[in-house]
């Protein structure tokens, strides 16, 4: 039976020292360098779009309307295929919210789920995990154009 009497050793620190200590070992905050990347990423995949909607518009001579729409499915493709390639999510660890916030962020809020539960099978793996992190995006989005739509259509 091992000697019930022996206590591990205290350390007495006043309250200035632990702080002292704790500044010293916190890992210190990169805002500069994350805002920058964030910005870069984000313009990046901004700057694609429009340039991916330019082609459209003058190669395909698409009417700028179906050019955004195409543009912006193309831009879903490229976050679902890179999601599955597993390059998005390195592209996130260095952009940030410039890599989630666009329409691609998006793409990969849906993917994620889906290819993580796929050995579950199509109905309780894909089906039911596709909506886990988009789901209530989906929902607050579609409730918050109800509720501008009903203000526009009272306020004209």
């Amino acid at each position: 039976m091992p000697n019930d009497n022996i206590r591990p050793p205290t350390i007495n620190l006043t309250k200035e020292d632990y702080n002292n200590i704790k500044q010293v070992i916190s890992p210190k905050p990169k805002v500069i360098k994350n805002l920058i990347f964030a910005f870069l990423v984000g313009g990046f995949i901004c700057s694609l779009g429009q340039m991916i909607i330019n082609f459209y518009m003058i190669y395909l001579d698409l009417p700028k309307m179906k050019a955004q729409t195409a543009g912006t499915a193309t831009l879903i493709f490229i976050g679902a295929l890179l999601t599955g390639l597993g390059v998005y999510d390195e592209i996130v660890k260095i952009g940030g919210a410039g890599g989630i916030v666009p329409v691609t962020g998006f793409a990969n809020s849906m993917v994620s789920p889906a290819l993580e539960f796929k050995r579950e099978g199509n109905v309780f793996g894909v089906g039911g995990k596709l909506f886990t992190i988009a789901g209530p995006i989906l929902l607050y989005g579609i409730f918050s154009s109800i509720v501008v739509g009903i203000i526009y259509l009272i306020s004209s």
